[in-house]
């Protein structure tokens, strides 16, 4: 049976967890993250909710199975939802020309 060698990374917002573990061959994502011991050491990963998991930058689901030298993320949650922020600025934006009208005047 062939080892895989994965890395499974939880980054949090001043540092990067990153664990190196040997799997056998035919590992999910799933089993990855339970051996790397990451769930133990912060509690506030919920795999089944609110955090994702990826393989080298994309989407994977849990039951996903592993190549050898697979990188495994747990991403965070969102604190913003990207496209509200755009709108926000977006408006912010609008609002600020408008008011640039005495300086046309001049």
């Amino acid at each position: 049976m062939t080892t895989l060698h994965i890395e499974v990374v939880y980054p949090l917002r001043d540092e990067q967890h990153v664990v190196h573990l040997e799997m056998p061959e035919g590992a999910t994502v799933k089993e990855a993250v339970e051996r790397s011991g990451l769930l133990a050491r912060h509690p506030e990963i919920d795999l089944g909710g609110a955090n994702k998991t990826g393989i080298w930058n994309k989407l994977a689901k849990l039951d996903a199975v592993l190549r050898d030298r697979d990188r495994v993320e747990i991403y965070r949650p969102l604190l913003a939802d990207p496209k509200e922020v755009r709108r926000q600025r977006a408006a912010e934006g609008k609002a600020m020309k408008k008011g640039g009208g005495d300086l046309a005047a001049e």
